[in-house]
């Protein structure tokens, strides 16, 4: 069996927790910043781009990608028990999402060079899934399932639906299933304690290796009673943590804001202007990849929008960012002064 052809909307219409729209993620080429002499975007050209944006390359992507890539070939020919695994975790907005997305897109295009698709069906090397809210162990099942369109019914028992999701895994050769949302898990009740069985029991019948993100995962429930430990047995970490404003000798933030800011592509903006106002940005987002992202790119969007086409300090302050960001923002405000007499 191969890829689902999936009759319907386009790639780009289907979510990225389906094989369509994985596809269309995966195969598409990323944004990319103007080119040195490459003639001048219109201005919706330059909104749409600021709205995609490039994926700024970090430690923790560097490192995911070659770990997973490592652990691929270490479990490649591993029979009898689950091969190990990995898990991203960090503080919310710290990019773990889209190291795992990248990692997933990278990991895709280079199965498919090597295994280009033939008798017209396209290789399925990679799955994509979201933990649902409060999942059931059938809830999760019918995930795996909805990805490669396993045709799922409501008298179906969990049972069933695994016994298809795992023999169409198998079947379809994917070699890399990436799990997104893992700290909605929570083992300690009932409902999660099932899932997490159901995890365990996926990882030991499906000949792929599973990468799991989420939110603080390590001060979670996940790794705590039985089921945790075999969890914390199997699995590595990488951290993708926020960016310290000096680590040594070095400006980690400092760095990422010289990369984000080349990324720009607005006509009147001064290179150097961000890095000048390091020590700002990292108070507006505590060194948190999405936040800074997130605020650059609508100050970019924004001085587009108003025709000055750049980024300066005082339009920055003009942009609210995510609760969280402002929240860590917020001054204290000053107490009024007692007027001397």
């Amino acid at each position: 069996m191969g890829a689902p052809d999936g009759d319907g909307p386009t790639g780009a219409a289907w979510p990225v927790t389906t094989w369509q729209g994985w596809q269309h993620f995966a195969t598409t080429p990323p944004p990319q910043p103007p080119a040195p002499g490459e003639p001048q975007r219109s201005a919706e050209e330059r909104l749409a781009y600021h709205s995609a944006f490039v994926t700024v390359r970090t430690p923790a992507i560097d490192t995911l990608t070659t770990t997973v890539r490592t652990l691929m070939i270490l479990g490649q020919h591993q029979q009898t028990t689950a091969r190990p695994s990995l898990i991203v975790t960090g503080p919310a907005a710290a990019g773990k999402t889209t190291a795992l997305l990248h990692t997933g897109r990278t990991c895709h295009l280079a199965h498919t060079r090597q295994h280009p698709p033939s008798g017209g069906h396209a290789p399925v090397p990679v799955a994509y899934v979201l933990v649902p809210p409060a999942a059931s162990a059938k809830a999760l099942a019918t995930e795996f399932a909805r990805y490669l369109g396993i045709p799922v019914t409501s008298r179906m028992t969990q049972a069933q639906i695994t016994d298809a999701v795992c023999h169409t895994y198998n079947h379809t050769g994917v070699r890399l299933i990436l799990i997104d949302e893992i700290h909605r898990l929570n083992p300690r009740t009932t409902t999660g304690a099932e899932t997490a069985d159901l995890l365990k029991d996926l990882t030991e019948r499906i000949r792929a290796t599973f990468v799991y993100a989420g939110i603080d995962v390590t001060t979670t429930a996940l790794f705590s009673g039985v089921r945790g430990a075999q969890l914390a047995g199997r699995a590595s970490l990488v951290e993708c943590g926020a960016f310290p404003a000096r680590l040594g000798k070095h400006e980690p933030f400092r760095e990422l804001i010289t990369g984000v800011e080349a990324a720009l592509d607005l006509q009147a903006h001064q290179p150097g202007t961000l890095p000048r106002h390091a020590a700002y940005l990292h108070q507006r987002t505590a060194g948190r990849i999405g936040s800074l992202t997130r605020l650059i790119r609508q100050a970019a969007i924004t001085a587009i929008h108003d025709g000055t086409e750049r980024i300066t300090k005082q339009s920055l302050e003009t942009i609210r960012l995510d609760h969280l960001a402002e929240t860590h923002h917020r001054p204290t405000p000053n107490r009024p002064t007692t007027p001397r007499r």
